[in-house]
């Protein structure tokens, strides 16, 4: 495949008109605020279109739009300020997307974030993946069933039960989704829910959580990172494990394959993040169970931005202006994590100031924070990334900084 007309973009050109290289993203959050940055560190310019006056990325941006994600004139003045455009979050209108792709680079395209907005269409794709390539051979979805009619709830098969009533769409972080133990509490469920497109998926004997980043350019080179290991605390990442042998090793290469596939298969450009469970299947390993896909960088992958010679973000900038994508090299162990507005409030809910100089002091401590003003229960406000000489020394001073701060998903590690 060819680069698209008006790529590749290089950074620090000035068109005729006197336009300096500008990258945009549709919408203003951390991920945009991350990206913003790496972009800048090259030396473009930047474009942010989100509605909020404080959003974390249109602070730093040197533009910033603030418009809704339909809004005409907004996607129009984005346009005209931008070479290439990206996307923070899978909700973004794919409708929105596809209006920018007429004039300018959308990556990733419309089509592809429009089936990580909807989990019957995620699903569907990735059994096509597997069936079209065969790498994805024992990386199945978790058995499933469709529910958007009356008929349908009454047909689910009893032995997907227990299971996750999982909304189609809208949902994240844990939200949208309800533990069911039978047909009664199922029903209920759904009823709950408002009778929305849902898929039910079976409850699965959960022996971990795992991640793979890649970068797909327009030419369809991929590059990528190891899989990382995942843990979560009520539905929202807490701990991402990134060194060697935080998994086995062929589960791995199976992860990474993939997540190659299913890039592959709609042809996707851009950063992808692909969850993976895994579950014990009675083997010394276990198996692994395709999740869902995040067609943006990811949570999971933060630590690259301290551990590895190119961020997931630094690849998101390169895949989009069509660059060369470099093969990212992690130099160091470590483990990444996350910081919910609960570590500015006491065990009584009073607020305080976490306590950075004892974190900060500790070896190999990078805090990144996201520049929102207010803090609130399970908002995410930034990150720590703990890097080090061996992998003894990270989890060492991670279960330091984990105590300091009274973070979760450490008591495993």
């Amino acid at each position: 495949m060819s680069l698209p007309s008006g790529l590749p973009v290089f950074p620090g050109t000035v068109s005729a008109s006197g336009q300096p290289a500008t990258l945009g993203v549709m919408g203003g959050g951390q991920l945009g605020r991350m990206f913003v940055h790496a972009a800048q560190r090259l030396g473009y310019f930047t474009a942010v279109l989100d509605p909020d006056a404080q959003s974390p990325a249109g602070l730093v941006s040197h533009h910033h739009i603030r418009t809704g994600y339909g809004d005409e004139q907004g996607l129009k003045q984005l346009a005209a300020l931008c070479a290439a455009i990206t996307t923070e979050f899978e909700n973004v209108p794919a409708a929105a997307l596809q209006a920018l792709a007429a004039s300018r680079p959308v990556a990733p395209g419309a089509a592809a974030v429009a089936i990580a907005q909807n989990r019957i269409e995620e699903k569907s794709h990735f059994t096509a993946s597997a069936a079209e390539s065969g790498v994805l051979a024992g990386v199945s979805c978790a058995p499933y069933a469709v529910i958007e009619t009356q008929a349908q709830l009454e047909a689910v098969p009893a032995d997907l039960l227990p299971g996750i009533l999982k909304t189609a769409r809208m949902g994240y972080d844990g939200k949208g989704q309800v533990r069911v133990k039978n047909a009664a509490e199922l029903a209920a469920a759904w009823a709950g829910l408002k009778q929305a497109p849902c898929v039910l998926e079976k409850m699965l004997p959960l022996k971990a959580e795992c991640s793979v980043i890649v970068a797909r350019g327009w030419d369809g080179r991929i590059v990528g990172f190891a899989p990382q290991r995942n843990v979560h605390v009520d539905g929202i990442l807490a701990v991402t494990q990134a060194y060697e042998g935080n998994m086995p090793a062929a589960l791995a290469q199976r992860a990474l394959a993939a997540t190659r596939t299913i890039a592959n298969h709609v042809g996707y450009v851009g950063v992808l993040c692909v969850e993976f469970f895994l579950v014990d299947d009675g083997s010394a390993d276990g198996a692994l169970v395709v999740n869902e896909m995040a067609p943006r960088p990811h949570n999971s992958g933060h630590y690259t931005m301290d551990a590895c010679d190119v961020s997931q973000f630094d690849l998101q900038v390169h895949a989009m202006a069509g660059l060369p994508l470099p093969q990212p090299r992690q130099h160091s162990p470590a483990i990444m994590l996350n910081l919910l507005g609960d570590v500015w409030f006491d065990a009584q809910g009073n607020p305080r100031t976490p306590d950075w100089p004892a974190v900060l002091a500790l070896p190999g401590t990078h805090l990144h924070l996201y520049g929102k003003t207010e803090a609130r229960a399970g908002r995410k406000m930034g990150h720590l990334n703990i890097t080090g000489a061996d992998v003894a020394a990270v989890k060492a001073t991670a279960r330091q900084a984990a105590a300091i701060l009274g973070l979760p998903g450490l008591e495993d590690i």
